[in-house]
């Protein structure tokens, strides 16, 4: 028997390591089998560059270990913002593209990220080539974005949303009663509602100001670029929302909103009028574009220098994070990399997120001030840069905006929940404790706080919120007093973030890299580097596999863009803070 089991176990484990070998073997195959030059799209005369946002838009284009299945028009995640902006900046001085064909429905991104393609679209056609839009329905993202064009048409059976914008707050108050969980608060800033859904049933009359005030300018920059761009007074704009009078097609056309209804083959026949030309266009991807040499090409000129653009998108966590979460570690290190970069000349820090822990946010911070008076650093603000992402950005030299981001949020906040009655009355569930010292079991949820420990943490919350206003303080030259009263976790849009003090410059990445190469004396004659390095979607394989599966199964099963979805994916966050957050207190979606 001993002999036997023994073999057993020697064949087990012989084919648990021939196993792990294959599949190692097979991952390498893959990788070397698509590890290809990329291929050269030949873009002809007469071409249309088709913009078909069809997919959630991320701050970078994601690495695509499959370039060949990508050239046959594979589907994607995620579209880059800097792949949409390169290429339209491409497209407008390339002699073989007459126009852009715009189709988007509906935008997956952030009302500053449409505002940054809306810009470009904006400049592109400062070229004089046409903008042509069409969609069967546009969602208000949607066609603000599509505003912009010199053409907009709808399906005759298609429809618009333009209602105005709404925030609406999810409250577990009473939820935690009927459980029988307590919930004690710590905080400081009477703006920082993160902790009203679990203390009150509707907002505080300060929440519902900051709100009422964000979303209203939110609304007001859409509405006053409409009206620029439709000739339409935004009174009449506030109007039509306010009434709900556009539904139709037919409202849309009517009310001068588009220019007219069409069906798909009524496009193409638009297209080839617009292309002056007898054969049909051809249309260009994104993805395809990317790959081709534009026919005017600008004369070489020699590289001063270049300007580093560190990515920092997400929760801000500590550790070593990913694409889409801010790790201290990894962040701080991309700043030290560029600083150290004897090529690179200055630096812009594109920050979109909401906030997380304090102490990682101080962690970037500390790279950021000492980058700065060694080489010029400027923030990029993406959709939100709030609290924890204001926390990273106050020290840069200058910080831009759009005019729809979302930041400040200057205010911190903890959360200690008491399980004990809901897990003895509803459960049954009974806990004894031995301490060695009378705090030893300090932080425990089954049990409340007592009156020391919450002098504690609640002085915990106080220090790093003076720790805050003092680093904002000293990189925005202004007092503490003047921090705290913009501060106590007020959230602000950017066109009123640069009114108090907070945000220098509105505009977008481009208008920061121009920003970073002006003091940095560069001119045009810069080159950009990106930090930190994108990781394969080959790294990690096998240790990211659980985890991996375990969100494939609820994408597949909840749907990636679905409410329920996001919700599992920011309970899932939720478990995984610690320590003091200075973080935003809602995620703001707008449609």
């Amino acid at each position: 028997m001993k002999n036997f089991f023994g073999s057993m176990l020697g064949a087990l484990l012989g084919v648990a390591v021939v196993g792990i070998i294959l599949v190692v073997i097979l991952v390498s195959g893959i990788k070397s089998a698509f590890k290809e030059e990329k291929v050269t799209t030949i873009v002809s005369a007469g071409s249309v560059l088709h913009l078909k946002l069809d997919a959630p838009i991320s701050e970078r284009e994601p690495l695509n270990p499959f370039p060949k299945l990508s050239a046959l028009g594979g589907s994607e995640n995620s579209i880059g913002l800097n792949l949409i902006l390169d290429q339209i900046t491409k497209a407008k001085t390339d002699a073989n593209i007459k126009g852009i064909f715009l189709e988007a429905p509906d935008v997956a991104a952030g009302m500053a990220t449409v505002e940054e393609i809306r810009n470009a679209l904006t400049d592109f056609r400062k070229s004089g080539k046409f903008i042509l839009s069409y969609s069967e329905v546009y969602s208000q993202k949607g066609y603000y974005l599509a505003s912009v064009a010199d053409e907009i048409l709808i399906h005759p059976e298609g429809g618009m949303e333009f209602m105005g914008l709404s925030a609406q707050i999810t409250f577990y108050k009473k939820l935690l009663d009927n459980l029988e969980i307590d919930v004690q608060i710590f905080r400081h800033g009477k703006f920082k509602s993160a902790v009203e859904p679990f203390d009150l049933e509707k907002m505080s009359e300060a929440n519902r100001l900051q709100t009422a005030t964000y979303v209203n300018s939110l609304w007001n920059q859409m509405v006053t670029g409409i009206s620029a761009s439709r000739n339409i007074p935004a009174a009449e704009l506030n109007r039509l929302a306010a009434n709900l009078l556009i539904r139709s097609a037919d409202d849309a056309v009517s009310q001068n909103l588009v220019d007219g209804t069409a069906y798909s083959d009524e496009v193409d026949a638009k297209l080839l009028s617009l292309c002056k030309s007898s054969v049909n266009p051809a249309l260009v991807t994104l993805r395809k574009y990317q790959n081709a040499t534009p026919q005017t090409i600008e004369e070489d000129k020699e590289i001063q220098g270049s300007v580093a653009v560190v990515y920092a998108v997400g929760d801000i966590a500590s550790g070593e994070g990913d694409d889409q979460t801010i790790g201290s570690a990894r962040i701080a290190r991309a700043i030290y990399d560029a600083r150290n970069d004897n090529s690179v000349k200055a630096i812009v820090l594109r920050v979109n997120s909401p906030g997380g822990s304090a102490l990682a946010s101080d962690v970037i911070w500390r790279e950021v001030s000492l980058t700065k008076g060694k080489k010029p650093i400027i923030v990029s603000m993406g959709d939100v840069a709030a609290s924890g992402g204001y926390y990273i950005s106050c020290a840069a030299d200058k910080i831009v905006a759009q005019p729809n981001t979302i930041t400040g949020s200057i205010g911190v906040f903890g959360l200690l929940p008491n399980l004990k009655n809901m897990l003895e009355n509803k459960i049954g569930l009974t806990h004894d404790t031995v301490n060695s010292a009378p705090h030893a079991d300090f932080g425990t949820t089954v049990r409340a706080a007592d009156t020391l420990e919450v002098q504690v943490l609640q002085q915990g919350v106080e220090d790093v919120y003076q720790t805050f206003i003092s680093r904002v303080a000293e990189g925005r030259k202004l007092t503490l007093a003047q921090v705290d009263s913009i501060g106590q976790g007020r959230v602000w849009s950017g066109t009123d973030a640069k009114r108090i003090g907070l945000v220098d410059e509105l505009g977008g990445l481009k208008e920061a890299i121009d920003m970073a190469a002006k003091m940095a004396k560069l001119g045009n004659n810069y080159s950009i580097k990106s930090f930190p390095a994108q990781k394969s979607p080959f790294d990690d394989f096998l240790k990211k596999a659980g985890t991996d599966a375990r969100l494939a199964a609820a994408n597949y099963e909840l749907g990636m863009l679905t409410d329920e979805y996001k919700r599992f994916i920011r309970a899932r966050k939720l478990l995984q803070l610690r320590g003091v957050q200075a973080r935003m207190e809602y995620e703001v979606e707008i449609r």
